[in-house]
C-alpha cells in the first residue's frame, strides 16, 4: 500500500513506516503532522487518481528539523577579476510517515451520484435561445439577457 503525497512543492511516494526528507515544516520534533494533499493512492490491488486531490489524509512523526548539507556556489567571469563565493544549507525536516487514513471515493461512484442528481442535458454546443426554452419548459426562472455560462448555473441550481 502506498500514496503519493505533495508537500513543499514536490512529490513523494510514502508507505506506512517510510522517513522522508521534505521541506523545512514549521514545527517542532516529535509533533504529528497531516498531509491532505494525496494524488495517488494504491492498495496493493487497485490505484486511485485524484482530479487533483482525493479525499485522504497522510499522518506522520516529526523525527528532526534540519540543514543539508553544506554546497559552494561560485561565481567567475572571465578576464574581469570578478569572483563571488557564496555557500548554501538547505533546511529540511524528517517526517516518519505513520498512517495512510481515508477511504478515496470511487470514481464509478462518484459518476453515479452525479448521474442520480439530475437529469440535465448537455449545454454545450446549445444556443442560447435553446437554453432558455428548456429553461422554460421546466418552470425555471432565468434573466433571457444573461449570459450561457450563468444560464447555465442558474438551471442546473433549480434542477438540484
Amino acid at each position: 500500500m502506498y500514496a503519493i503525497i505533495e508537500t513543499g512543492g514536490k512529490q513523494y511516494k510514502v508507505s506506512e513506516g517510510d522517513v522522508i526528507t521534505v521541506e523545512k515544516l514549521k514545527a517542532e520534533n516529535g509533533d504529528g503532522v497531516t498531509f491532505d494533499k494525496v494524488l495517488i493512492f494504491s492498495d496493493g490491488n487497485t490505484v486511485d487518481a485524484g482530479t487533483p486531490y482525493l479525499n485522504m489524509t497522510v499522518t506522520g512523526k516529526i523525527v528532526e528539523s534540519g540543514k543539508g548539507e553544506k554546497i559552494i556556489v561560485y561565481k567567475y567571469k572571465a578576464k574581469k577579476n570578478y569572483r563571488k563565493k557564496q555557500g548554501h544549507r538547505q533546511p529540511y525536516t524528517l517526517v516518519e510517515i505513520t498512517s495512510l487514513k481515508g477511504k478515496p471515493a470511487l470514481k464509478k461512484e462518484a459518476a453515479e451520484k452525479a448521474e442520480e442528481k439530475c437529469e440535465l442535458p448537455n449545454f454545450k454546443g446549445m444556443k442560447k435561445a435553446e437554453i432558455i426554452e428548456f429553461a422554460k419548459a421546466n418552470n425555471i426562472e432565468i434573466d433571457e439577457k444573461s449570459t450561457i455560462a450563468v444560464l447555465c448555473e442558474t438551471i442546473a441550481e433549480a434542477m438540484n
